[in-house]
C-alpha cells in the first residue's frame, strides 16, 4: 500500500517536472527571430509612419500673384499720377544707356538703398558675354529692364524698317538674355515717330520720355553740382520721371540724389506698379 503511494507520488513528481520543463521551452525566443526591443522599435516606427501619412494634405495650386496698377503715365509731362489712394509724393528713377561702365555700380547703390528703377539698355553694350552677364545681375537683382534702341540713333533720321530694327534688336536680346522682353520704352533724345509709337505699343510696352535730367549738361558732369539740381529742380513734382546716364559722375551722385529726394518725403516709384505693364 505504502509502495503503491509511493510509485503514485513519484510518478506525479516526473510529470510536474516534465510540464515545467516544456513549459520553459516555450518561452525561449528563437535566435531567428528579432529581440523584443526591436519588436517594439518597429511597432513606434510603424506608429509613426502612419500618423506622418495621415498628416500628409494635398497642396493646392497657388494663386497667380498679380500686382494692382498704382500709378499712370501722364504725357503731358511724362510723370506719374497715382490710382486711388496710392501715394502721390513719389518719383520714378530712370538710368539711360546701360549697361556701358557704371551701371552694375549704380544698380548695386540702388539695390542697398532699396529704391527700385528702371535700366533703359543700348543693343550696342548687349555685344560681349560681359556685358551680358552685367545685364543679367541687374535684372536679378530686381530691377527692370527698358528698350533704348540697338545704337541710339534718332529714330527720326531713320525708315521705317531702320527704326523696326532698331527697337526688335534690342527686345530680342533682352530676351534671350533675362528669359523677357523690356515692357518700356525710351527713344533716344526723346525723338518718337509715329511709326515707332505704333510698334512700342504693337509690342506692348509703355512709351515714356522724362519729366527733368541734367548729367548731359556740362555745368553738372560733377557729383556734387548733379547732386543739388537734381534733388532741387523747380521742375521736381509729384510723379516726377527723372532722368539719369550710365556716366561717372551720375553713378557718383546717386546716392546723394536718392537720399535728399527722400529728405523731401519722395519715395521711388516701383516700375511693375505702373500702369500699363501690369497685370490688371
Amino acid at each position: 500500500m505504502i509502495h503503491m503511494k509511493y510509485t503514485k507520488l513519484m510518478t506525479l513528481t516526473l510529470l510536474a517536472l516534465m510540464l515545467a520543463a516544456c513549459g520553459k521551452e516555450e518561452t525561449k525566443t528563437p535566435a531567428s527571430a528579432p529581440a523584443q526591443e526591436e519588436v517594439d522599435e518597429k511597432i513606434e516606427n510603424e506608429e509613426t509612419n502612419e500618423e506622418l501619412v495621415t498628416d500628409v494634405v494635398e497642396e493646392e495650386p497657388m494663386e497667380e500673384v498679380t500686382t494692382k496698377p498704382l500709378y499712370k503715365l501722364n504725357e503731358a509731362n511724362w510723370a506719374f499720377k497715382p490710382i486711388a489712394d496710392a501715394p502721390s509724393k513719389v518719383v520714378l528713377l530712370t538710368i539711360d544707356d546701360a549697361p556701358d561702365k557704371r551701371s552694375l555700380e549704380m544698380a548695386k547703390t540702388l539695390k542697398e538703398l532699396n529704391a527700385p528703377a528702371i535700366f533703359f539698355v543700348n543693343g550696342h553694350f548687349l555685344d560681349t558675354d560681359e556685358e551680358k552677364a552685367v545685364l543679367k545681375e541687374i535684372h536679378a537683382m530686381g530691377f527692370a529692364i527698358g528698350n533704348h534702341t540697338q545704337t541710339h540713333a534718332n529714330l527720326k533720321d531713320l525708315t521705317e524698317e531702320q527704326q523696326r530694327a532698331e527697337i526688335m534688336q534690342v527686345s530680342e536680346k533682352v530676351e534671350a538674355i533675362i528669359g523677357e522682353k523690356p515692357k518700356y520704352f525710351r527713344a533716344p533724345f526723346g525723338s518718337n515717330t509715329d511709326f515707332s509709337k505704333a510698334l512700342v505699343k504693337e509690342q506692348g510696352m509703355l512709351l515714356m520720355n522724362w519729366t527733368y535730367g541734367y548729367d548731359w549738361v556740362s555745368e553738372y558732369q560733377d557729383a556734387k553740382a548733379l547732386t543739388g539740381i537734381m534733388v532741387n529742380s523747380e521742375f521736381l513734382t509729384n510723379g516726377a520721371n527723372l532722368l539719369m546716364h550710365d556716366r561717372v559722375w551720375t553713378a557718383a551722385a546717386l546716392k546723394g540724389i536718392v537720399e535728399g529726394l527722400r529728405g523731401k518725403g519722395y519715395e521711388m516709384i516701383d516700375p511693375a506698379t505702373i500702369q500699363g505693364v501690369t497685370a490688371e
